[in-house]
């Protein structure tokens, strides 16, 4: 399933999978939202994610931060949530 980014509401919305075959696209797509201010990224049409998906959002993170943004990671996916607690990062991550 073809992964992307698209505008919605105040942020963005996130859909199709965040896994190996998506991951480049997904970060370069999202660096360039938040080059533009838009930090807040809606997960709830997220089909899958693997941990390049988790990848994805440190980069997002590190680019955000750079911009002196705060990232706001909305409708985290289940699977991403207990990704996250299985390599025990998900106090780095601003999921909410």
């Amino acid at each position: 399933m073809n992964a992307g980014i698209q505008p919605a509401g105040g942020g963005l919305t996130v859909s199709g999978n965040m896994t190996l075959e998506t991951a480049a696209a997904l970060l370069a797509s999202g660096v360039a939202a938040l080059d533009k201010g838009q930090p807040s990224f809606d997960l709830s049409n997220v089909a899958d994610i693997d941990s390049s998906g988790l990848a994805v959002l440190f980069g997002w993170l590190r680019a955000a931060r750079a911009h002196g943004l705060a990232l706001n990671i909305v409708n985290p996916p289940r699977n991403l949530i207990s990704l996250a607690e299985m390599y025990g990062v998900s106090e780095l991550l601003p999921l909410s």
